[in-house]
């Protein structure tokens, strides 16, 4: 063999080795944007389950507190705006404005002792609690994921393949109500 036949095996054989691992890391951004598509939609699902108990909930307080439908009409509001989100930014900004109507619904709740005893809204609030837990949970498979892909994204030499490729980052779901960040005062 002469040393331009070896050379020139040497190329194909690194071309190759590039080509491989292309291919690789590839099928790798493909399988985590498909991890993150399939953990948006199970986060999905447990929201819509949300969505559909909260009207519940709504009518149940709407006999007691037939002065506080100003309130009221918020909750549904920013119901109908979280699931009418097409895009996940909207979905977190909806679900953010929901969980601030929420919590004044649950403020209207301790207002009235008679809704408070009543069997039906004590199970939908249950159910919303443990629907609320679901979420939760399904919010911090999301987020590991999304960071997974975030963070092949942007590093070398992965975002060489992401840049070709067109793989950019995702949006993580974060808490931006100021609010739920701070600590709660606990007082006897």
């Amino acid at each position: 063999m002469g040393t331009g036949t070896v050379m020139l095996i040497v190329i194909l054989a690194v071309i190759a080795l590039i080509a491989i691992w292309g291919i690789s890391v590839y099928n790798g951004f493909i399988r985590l944007r498909n991890m993150v598509e399939e953990a948006f939609s199970t986060m999905d699902v447990y929201l819509k389950k949300r969505y559909d108990l909260i009207p519940n909930l709504v009518e149940t307080v709407k006999g007691y507190a037939k002065h506080e439908s100003a309130t009221l009409e918020k909750v549904v509001q920013a119901r109908n705006m979280a699931a009418g989100a097409n895009t996940i930014e909207g979905k977190i900004q909806g679900e953010d404005m929901l969980q601030g109507t929420l919590k004044s619904l649950f403020a209207i709740a301790e207002a009235y002792p008679d809704l408070k005893a009543n069997t039906n809204f004590i199970d939908l609030q249950s159910q919303l609690q443990r629907i609320e837990d679901e979420i939760a949970n399904s919010r911090k498979y999301y987020n590991a994921v999304v960071k997974e892909l975030n963070t092949k994204v942007e590093s070398f030499p992965s975002n060489i393949i992401a840049g070709i490729f067109q793989f950019g980052r995702k949006t993580m779901f974060e808490v931006t109500d100021q609010a739920e960040r701070e600590n709660v005062k606990v007082q006897f």
